[in-house]
């Protein structure tokens, strides 16, 4: 039996079609831009999310990293919040690439920052000492609050605060989509207060390769120089566009509808869960707490919690049973629905739960067994 494999959402496989539309793609040199396949990718995305123009880029890191380096001079500075990933997990690519800093705030239980120390975080600008605030960047949706969608109207204050400063606001989208199926929202809707917005297409929406970044026409030719200049040209990359467009298509044709079953499958695993002795919460990273699981903070597709005894034995012992989890920050393991993960997996999962935590005792490990 295959494991049920709840890591991440990066670990999606592309469908059928996908496959078929990449084997056929019509493809050129993208450099020269002469492939065709990613011309229609790039204004796809654009047109999903009412802005001028996109670029192709080969992950989420690049995509955040051309931005910085299409918005932010040398030596300037962004506001993020400490738990982000451009904090936390592109290995400093604002410093070393960039050469920017970063103004790190901690975010609330909701994965906001507090507009007002936004605000009074923005640096002055008459100051020889200071670095000058460039950019500010907000995760949608954010990991680390258990995959909380940021709304429209928070993200439209903040995109307020940084304007009244003369500064683009960024959307980290990773997940933008997520986030946009739990809100209820358009597209444009949620991007309309950013500047720039980076989206992934390898994670929940099953393409192999990818994400994209939408913005003006001026700051997108900005961001492709800075994707040249990180090597991220790509050639006959309308083999990988392919399968983005058909991730992109409208309805049920495409797989922007389909997350709100993995949105589903999601709270379900967590309410069972929230059920089985030993599973505790994950707290915030507001405020860490060790009550109970509420399953009610689980909007999307995200299910963070913790284990009493060893972590690591735990999560050992439901891989020798067929089911990978994710070591997170802060003793946390998570488990991440996605295409290819039915309710018939969540079922299979909760019962391995059910079975390893049956022969852990609380403050001792579960079985040595290793992850396959």
């Amino acid at each position: 039996m295959d494991p049920i494999d709840l890591r991440s959402d990066t670990v999606t496989k592309p469908t059928p079609e996908m496959r078929r539309a990449m084997a056929e793609a019509e493809v050129g040199d993208d450099v020269f831009g002469d492939d065709p396949t990613v011309h229609a990718l790039e204004e796809r995305a654009a047109e999903l999310l009412g802005k001028e123009a996109g670029l192709f880029v080969t992950s989420g890191t690049m995509g955040n990293l051309v931005v910085q380096m299409a918005h932010l001079a040398r030596g300037e500075e962004a506001i993020a919040g400490y738990q982000s990933h451009v904090v936390l997990d592109e290995a400093a690519g604002h410093a070393v690439v960039v050469g920017a800093s970063v103004r790190a705030l901690r975010e609330r239980a909701d994965g906001t920052m507090d507009p007002d120390e936004i605000r009074s975080a923005f640096r002055d600008a008459s100051d020889p000492h200071q670095p000058i605030t460039g950019l500010v960047v907000i995760e949608n949706t954010h990991a680390h609050s258990m995959g909380r969608p940021l709304s429209v109207a928070y993200t439209a204050e903040v995109a307020g605060i940084a304007h009244e400063n003369g500064i683009p606001l960024h959307v980290d989208g990773a997940r933008f989509w997520n986030a946009a199926v739990a809100l209820g929202v358009s597209g444009p809707e949620l991007a309309a207060p950013a500047d720039s917005v980076t989206f992934c297409l390898s994670k929940g929406l099953a393409c192999p390769v990818g994400s994209v970044v939408v913005g003006t026409r001026e700051f997108i030719w900005r961001a492709r120089r800075a994707r040249k200049l990180l090597g991220g040209g790509m050639r006959q990359a309308g083999i990988l566009a392919a399968a983005g467009l058909v991730a992109l298509r409208d309805g049920s044709a495409g797989m922007i509808e389909r997350l709100a079953d993995d949105h589903a499958n999601a709270r379900r695993l967590a309410t069972d869960l929230a059920s089985l002795s030993g599973i505790r919460s994950a707290g915030d990273i507001a405020q860490p707490g060790d009550g109970p699981l509420d399953p009610a903070r689980v909007v999307t597709n995200f299910v963070l919690f913790r284990v009493e005894g060893d972590r690591r034995a735990f999560a050992d012992a439901c891989a020798a049973r067929g089911l990978l989890l994710d070591l997170f920050p802060h003793g946390q393991l998570r488990a991440v629905t996605h295409y290819g993960i039915g309710m018939a997996d969540v079922e299979r999962a909760v019962a391995i739960f059910r079975s390893v935590l049956a022969e852990t005792r609380p403050g001792q490990p579960a079985s040595s067994a290793t992850r396959p």
